[in-house]
């Protein structure tokens, strides 16, 4: 089963959940606003594809933070502790496709995950 995880209202988000179903795929899309984000996600996904890329550095919710917040994340736990308490700072979407994980929209390397 794919999992889409993200924001319903991000363009990103909504551009992923168009395409995958253009593409008839069937998959759970999980609100981080409704749902929260679970925390063994999140050391999932920074196992797989490394706090670096988790976090949206160039989006709105960053660089809303003040600099001491976005300085004091450094690693994986204090990024970790930012997800949880801001879940908008994380790039979307997520997409888990069973054994692989990605952040952001890329059709091209989506088509080639496709069951």
């Amino acid at each position: 089963m794919i999992t889409l995880y993200g924001i319903p209202n991000c363009d990103t988000v909504k551009k992923a959940r168009s395409w995958l179903s253009a593409q008839n795929v069937d998959y759970q899309f999980h609100d981080f606003k409704k749902q929260g984000v679970p925390a063994p996600r999140v050391q999932a996904w920074i196992r797989a594809v490394g706090w670096e890329k988790l976090v949206n550095r160039q989006g709105t919710t960053w660089r809303k933070l003040d600099a001491a917040t976005q300085s004091a994340v450094r690693d994986a736990a204090s990024a970790s502790a930012l997800m949880h308490a801001n879940v908008s700072v994380i790039k979307r979407p997520v997409v888990e496709w069973g054994a692989q994980t990605t952040v952001g929209f890329d059709a091209g390397v989506w088509a080639t995950l496709l069951p």
